[in-house]
């Protein structure tokens, strides 16, 4: 007789959700300047949480000036100096762990345990790691006397909002750049919360501005003339209107777009530890990851026992409650995006595929899907060539490692890729041959601060984290003054 699991809730009472937020901007919370507000939702019960104002290009305008102001200063700091703040902001991110994870799984949708295990380490990581980079700027490689590029302004998406803040505000701080920030529409409160952290860490007024809105406030902030550095996470389509849009200025972009990566599974691969990486790479945050491993490619010989195992293991997976400590996968991020996954789910069984999902009671309140697999996928389906952005998995075979490379590189992406093996020669071998930014070898899903990420082709250029993730943020180094000859100066007479 298998034993249920009692509910584990977490606590709401650690985060308190005023039922309104302004912009932040100059160091000041502030209405929108034409007055306009919009609702940010609880995806998992659809109550609303919070009122949040709507930024116009008006507000986008006060908010790059303000960071305009407030950088000659700001850059003109010790390294040194910007490093304090910084590691001042990551101890009271690990201080307020607690009550930021409540609120992201409440805004975001995701399990508490991803949001306090996952999501909220590597937060304060981010800004400690490049706190350290501050005042070491000048070894970093990008030439002996790099400098700050002005105002950056930075678009994140709902999948990971304060994590996606942190990858490109702390490099950009530690840089002595000045910040302006949108976060996704669906997800701006624990942008809003960031920016009190902010007040309680002393930071100068302007030096981090939160404009929140929807993707016309976006898109003015892309736009502004004074902008220097565009930085954009998020979907393929948007980023390639981005790019249009930075064309012809000298506006530094770098963006993180979609992915369609492949998870690859040998015949010598040790199947338990495999199913979990699989569970891991495509059921986690309920599959909103960019580089989630949603094919999975398998070597023909072992399909039936790994799909055996992994069905055995999606059965054991809990879906409900994201406040709940035992639950595994939480609810999708908005009506929008569950319609989506719905619609190509079914565009796959329409095509031919064999759609297989435990049986799993969802939710009567808010947006739920089950994690579901495909078999029977051939690489002209649709579920295996767009991004679903959600818990579906598609199965496809292989019988040679070049066969698994060809398939793997089929897409139009190149964000991430899994190899699941024995043999490190073959782990290194295919991760020479796969088009990806980032290979995981017999695991899948680790991030580091210290460690870069970013992709090859419609998955976007430029790296965030690490050592290079400075560039991005750094004019490079300034021309030396060259002494001139006797024949010049004879020539300027």
């Amino acid at each position: 007789m298998a034993f249920e699991y009692a509910p584990a809730p977490e606590s709401r009472s650690v985060v308190d959700i005023a039922p309104s937020y302004g912009l932040f901007i100059d160091g000041e919370f502030t209405e929108a300047a034409d007055g306009k507000v919009f609702k940010t939702v609880s995806p998992s019960t659809e109550e609303v949480l919070s009122e949040v104002a709507q930024g116009s290009a008006q507000d986008v305008d006060r908010a790059v000036k303000a960071a305009r102001k407030a950088f000659e200063k700001w850059s003109a700091l010790p390294g040194s100096e910007r490093a304090k703040y910084l590691f001042r902001i990551a101890r009271i991110i690990q201080e307020r762990s607690r009550e930021l994870a409540v609120l992201e799984t409440l805004d975001n949708g995701k399990p508490i345990r991803e949001s306090r295990d996952s999501d909220l380490p590597l937060v304060a990581a981010h800004f400690f790691y490049y706190a350290g980079w501050a005042d070491k700027l000048s070894h970093a490689g990008f030439g002996a006397n790099p400098r700050p590029l002005g105002v950056a302004g930075q678009v994140i998406p709902w999948n990971f909002p304060l994590l996606m803040l942190a990858w490109k505000i702390a490099p950009a701080l530690a840089c002595g750049n000045t910040v302006v920030l949108k976060p996704a529409e669906t997800t701006p409160l624990s942008a809003l919360f960031f920016a009190d952290i902010c007040r309680q860490a002393g930071l100068p007024k302007g030096v981090v501005n939160i404009v929140t809105g929807d993707g016309t406030t976006g898109a003015e902030l892309v736009a502004h003339p004074d902008v220097n550095k565009v930085a954009f996470t998020g979907s393929t389509a948007v980023g390639k209107a981005i790019a249009r849009t930075v064309a012809g200025t000298d506006k530094k972009l770098t963006l993180e777009l979609g992915g369609k990566a492949a998870n690859i599974v040998f015949d010598d691969a040790p199947i338990d530890q495999a199913v979990e990486g699989i569970v891991n790479g495509i059921f986690f945050n309920q599959g909103h990851v960019c580089c989630a491993g949603s094919r999975l490619l398998v070597q023909e010989s072992v399909q039936d026992e790994l799909l055996d195992a992994l069905k055995r293991r999606m059965a054991t997976l809990r879906v409900g409650d994201p406040l709940d400590k035992n639950t595994d996968i939480g609810a999708i991020n908005s009506a929008e995006q569950l319609a989506r996954i719905k619609e190509l789910a079914d565009a796959g069984e329409q095509e031919g595929a064999e759609r297989w999902a435990p049986a799993c009671d969802l939710p009567d309140s808010g947006y739920w899907f089950a994690p579901t697999l495909f078999t029977g996928v051939t690489q002209a389906h649709r579920i295996a060539r767009e991004e679903i952005f959600g818990p579906v998995l598609s199965v496809l075979t292989f019988r040679t490692p070049d066969e698994a490379v060809e398939k793997a590189n089929n897409t139009p992406y190149g964000l991430s890729a899994g190899i699941w093996t024995e043999k490190g020669s073959r782990s290194l071998w295919m991760a020479g041959k796969l088009r990806a930014g980032i290979v995981w070898s017999n695991t899948f899903n680790k991030f580091d601060p210290a460690s870069p990420f970013g992709g090859y082709k419609e998955s976007g250029y430029g790296r965030e984290g690490g050592r290079h993730g400075l560039e991005a943020y750094l004019a490079g180094a300034a021309e030396p003054p060259r002494e001139r000859s006797e024949r010049e100066g004879e020539r300027d007479q």
